[in-house]
């Protein structure tokens, strides 16, 4: 995949565990453009290997002179957040460029917008769009508490948003049945955040009638508890090929360490790209780009989803 050379040309710090980055490109050259939920993929040294992460641009403009992103420390996770968090002002990277798979649709006339925690940089970047644009649209933007919101005085500054705050108990929080309402003729719902929010506003959603074509979600992984994930065996009939994974690694990346080239890329379990085909085994499906239809027909995200039997077969 083609590479941007981009260096950071600023760094906010917008909460204790979240930063903003400015990239601009390294040898002065135009930006790609880009529509509200584009994301950029940033190549980072993980393991001796270089591995992409997707984050989404905040801007709101198509002609951006740099690209805004805002990353999340995930002390648990795969390393790309503490690599990112690392950067100073002046360093350079390889960005690839501007990709959507969570753009606006034009023929919605009004859009319900809900983000969740480090969900709100794609979520943000349509609400500016559509204000730019004068398209109607209401936001609703949930966190913990007041120090842990991202662009906290963006969002209030827009007149049709509302944040919410929960304390740690979700009971507390947005009312989802009454925020996301009855559905109407051409409204469109965009959520992002972590899998459970998401899995519970598009739910929520389902069960007040909105259609499904009237739903759109991108995916923030949450790190997994400790403990709650077992190791498997899988077996790649193309590959001819069985590895173990263990409870702390995807089957993913236990393909890359073991020396295969799988195709993959958001590595969240929302773009499908590196969708295969289960061949025997139980899934423990756990993206949210396939359909019930799909997953019941045996297709299968190797980048997030696991096994709930000890082995898996897979066509790969």
């Amino acid at each position: 995949m083609t590479t941007m050379r981009m260096r950071v040309s600023r760094i906010d710090t917008l909460t204790p565990a979240i930063r903003r980055l400015w990239l601009v490109c390294a040898n002065g050259a135009p930006l790609p453009g880009f529509e509200a939920g584009a994301h950029i993929g940033l190549r980072i040294p993980i393991d001796g290997r270089s591995q992409r992460r997707a984050y989404s641009l905040v801007n709101a403009t198509d002609h951006a002179e740099a690209y805004e992103i805002a990353v999340q420390l995930e002390p648990g996770g795969t390393g790309g957040s503490i690599w990112v968090h690392r950067l100073q002002v002046g360093d350079e990277l390889d960005v690839t460029p501007p990709q959507n798979d969570f753009p606006l649709d034009d023929a919605a006339r009004s859009c319900l917008l809900i983000a969740g925690g480090i969900g709100i940089t794609p979520i943000l970047s349509m609400a500016r769009s559509l204000e730019r644009a004068g398209r109607p649209y209401d936001l609703h933007y949930a966190a913990r508490e007041p120090g842990a919101m991202a662009y906290a005085d963006e969002v209030r500054a827009l007149a049709r948003a509302t944040c919410w705050f929960d304390g740690g108990n979700p009971s507390n929080g947005m009312p989802l049945e009454t925020t996301i309402g009855a559905p109407q003729k051409d409204r469109h719902l965009y959520v992002c955040g972590p899998a459970g929010f998401i899995h519970a506003v598009l739910e929520q959603a389902r069960q007040n009638g909105w259609p499904n074509d009237h739903l759109h979600c991108e995916l923030f992984s949450a790190t997994p508890a400790a403990g709650a994930d077992s190791g498997f065996e899988v077996e790649l009939t193309a590959s001819g090929v069985t590895l173990h994974v263990p409870e702390t690694q995807s089957i993913l990346d236990a393909m890359i360490g073991a020396g295969l080239d799988p195709v993959f890329d958001c590595r969240r379990g929302d773009c499908g790209v590196c969708v295969t085909r289960v061949l025997s085994g139980e899934a423990d499906h756990r993206d949210i780009c396939l359909s019930d239809e799909d997953r019941d027909r045996g297709d299968f995200c190797p980048c997030v989803s696991r096994a709930k039997s000890a082995r898996l077969v897979l066509d790969l």
